[in-house]
């Protein structure tokens, strides 16, 4: 029902039914507005709820948009026409209302926690020296401009241009004449990056509170922007080796060497990474926070809903067997002499079995992240994974996701009708801003300081096997990196691609980064060719790939949903060649 007739909906019952009693009844349950923005403390803590606050069909951790539409992995589910996002994962037939619904609800909801971000920091302005005092309210400043970046940067990460509403365009009520193409894409990474600079100068190095950001975080977001700009816009036509900026690579040396010298680090083992446990670590940068009742008192708790799907089919009460990982991904892990097989990594399938070792080996990390049948489900005997762990597998075949589920022996927050876990997002861990790191000192010239990082992430890789893995022991070999493996930039770029790839297989990454390297087009399309005659034992699987084609020029990004462009006729510039 468009806008009109809702209001014409509600003259005519206030015509019919009267109206005086029913204006003149105070609501109750609900705080005014004037009195919500006399609370600055509580306006801020409004605006970090948002960061949990989504659901499958538009999750902040952007799983379909990283992971479905790269190489690493699967939509899953039922079939190509559960949900929305078949369209995102073969490319082909992606238009502004393919897939509909559930992108415009992520840009819609981006947009609600923009809106709360820019309440926050009016409520600060006008009542926060005096509720808090000026030192903490500074502070406050600082995380709400690094909570409204962090939201923005989904934003141009997604639709590469689009409208700038701050707390001026808030306060004056300007939203629907701000166009999506006021700044270009560069201004907006600018403004973004210049809210995390107020972030970093701002924000104490620690913060008592759990949860909160602090001057680290915004250390390595602005590592994260300086890199995604220094490969250029994500066109492939302006973007990679050609186009890079030394300026830029040269900021994120700078603050990923703040992190680097933190109390951040990496934690011991690689399977603890992605335990409830271990969801606060010395890993852990930046993480959205959730939780189950036992820990806060909560009937269901703060569950993670964006990944509510992604659990094994006939493992969990509620498995819905999506997030699949693609068999290109697991040939990916398979190393000789315990190095990657760069060249002929896909020449054939394989896949390892349980109790059943050969000549090929894997890196450790492939029993971290791909639930494998005949092997324990997130280390658990008790819960081995079979070939009826698939909810589908003549289309998404045999494989399950396991970096986002607890250990299955721990169950769900809820399970009916669907199921969540207690599972945080990382936003930020230091692996990942080390991988950064790594990518920037290849590109500026200190290849044997990016073989020295690169080696420290493998080699707690190879740690990785006896705590949780102990059973593909005799199936691992992961071995370092020489010199001579980093003796240009480009062989060093390759493992470096590579390590980022099985480091962060299925962590929502893979597609951004092909962007951000300008080889997406030629990485995902050959992807297509060889994905689509996938099999396992008998079972063929991933047919539907022989529709898919990634489009050079156009699919770098998003567009912009459809109901977005016409609720003000107009107003947005649709992205290049999209209808």
């Amino acid at each position: 029902m468009n806008t009109f007739y809702k209001v014409l909906a509600i003259c005519s019952a206030v015509t019919v039914f009267g109206c005086n009693k029913f204006i003149d009844v105070q609501p109750k349950g609900v705080i005014s507005e004037g009195l919500a923005m006399s609370q600055p403390d509580e306006m801020v803590t409004a605006a970090y709820a948002k960061l949990g606050d989504d659901w499958y069909t538009y999750p902040f951790n952007l799983w379909p948009y990283g992971d479905l539409s790269s190489d690493d992995c699967y939509k899953g589910g039922s079939g190509t026409t559960d949900t929305d996002y078949h369209a995102v994962e073969v490319w082909s037939n992606l238009t502004s209302s393919t897939p509909g619904g559930h992108m415009d609800e992520l840009w819609y909801q981006l947009y609600c926690s923009v809106s709360r971000c820019n309440r926050a920091l009016i409520s600060l302005r006008d009542y926060g020296k005096d509720a808090l005092g000026e030192d903490t309210a500074k502070v406050r400043e600082a995380e709400v401009r690094f909570l409204r970046a962090h939201f923005y940067f989904k934003l141009v990460q997604m639709w590469y241009q689009v409208p700038w509403v701050d707390e001026e365009v808030y306060e004056n009520h300007t939203e629907e004449q701000t166009k999506n193409n006021a700044f270009s894409h560069d201004e907006l990474m600018e403004k973004i990056v210049s809210d995390f600079k107020f972030a970093y100068d701002n924000l104490p190095v620690t913060q008592a509170d759990g949860g909160r950001a602090n001057k680290i975080a915004a250390a390595a977001y602005l590592a994260k922007c300086y890199l995604t700009m220094a490969w250029g816009d994500g066109y492939e036509a302006n973007t990679g080796v050609s186009h890079i900026n030394a300026q830029h690579m040269q900021q994120v040396l700078t603050y990923t060497k703040v992190v680097e010298e933190s109390t951040y680090g990496y934690l011991e083992d690689y399977g603890d990474i992605f335990l409830p446990e271990y969801k606060n670590s010395k890993e852990s940068i930046f993480a959205v926070q959730h939780s189950n009742y036992e820990d806060d008192n909560t009937r269901f708790g703060r569950a993670n809903w964006s990944n509510m799907l992604n659990g094994c089919w006939g493992m969990w009460s509620c498995g819905w067997d999506f997030h699949k990982p693609s068999q290109n991904l697991v040939n990916a892990f398979k190393t000789q002499d315990g190095l990657p097989m760069f060249e002929h990594f896909n020449d054939e399938i394989a896949f390892p079995v349980n109790g059943d070792p050969n000549a090929q080996k894997w890196d450790p990390r492939l029993f971290h992240t791909v639930g494998l049948p005949t092997f324990p489900y997130k280390y658990e005997s008790e819960y081995t994974m079979t070939t009826d762990n698939s909810r589908n597998p003549s289309t998404y075949g045999y494989y399950a996701s396991l970096k986002e589920v607890p250990q299955r022996s721990n169950g769900e927050v809820y399970d009916n009708p669907w199921q969540a876990f207690p599972m945080n997002d990382y936003v930020l861990r230091y692996t990942d801003v080390m991988l950064m790191r790594a990518e920037a000192l290849i590109e500026t010239g200190s290849l044997s300081e990016a073989r020295s990082i690169i080696n420290d992430i493998r080699q707690r890789a190879k740690n990785s096997v006896g705590k949780h893995i102990g059973y593909a022991a005799n199936q691992c070999e992961i071995a370092l990196y020489s010199d001579s493996d980093f003796s240009s930039k480009e062989k060093a770029r390759v493992r470096l691609q590579w390590e980022r790839r099985l480091e962060m297989a299925m962590e929502y990454d893979r597609f951004f980064s092909l962007r951000r390297w300008g080889i997406a087009s030629t990485t995902l399309n050959k992807f297509f060719e060889k994905e689509q005659n996938s099999q396992y034992g008998d079972q063929a699987y991933a047919g539907y790939y022989k529709d898919a084609h990634f489009t050079a020029a156009k699919n770098e990004y998003f567009p912009i949903p459809y109901p977005q462009m016409y609720y003000v006729p107009g107003l947005y510039t649709q992205n290049k060649n999209y209808n």
